[in-house]
């Protein structure tokens, strides 16, 4: 797993915390956040997943067969 791995994982966790936090309040603009910081997180998760991808390739050419 690398860094951008790690730190979308945690940031879609956070968000999960910050939306269900919102919902038991009743406060919409803090479940729109804890929303919007699980995509942020979903995104840099993928992104972590395409350079892994791409330095796993790097490392093993022609192994995708």
């Amino acid at each position: 797993m690398n860094k951008d791995q790690a730190k979308g994982h945690m940031k879609d966790i956070a968000g999960k915390v910050q939306d269900k936090a919102g919902e038991i309040t009743g406060s919409p603009e803090q479940q729109v956040k804890g929303k919007a910081k699980q995509v942020e997180g979903k995104m840099q998760k993928g992104l972590g997943d395409a350079k892994n991808i791409v330095e796993n390739s790097k490392d093993n050419p022609g192994s995708d067969k």
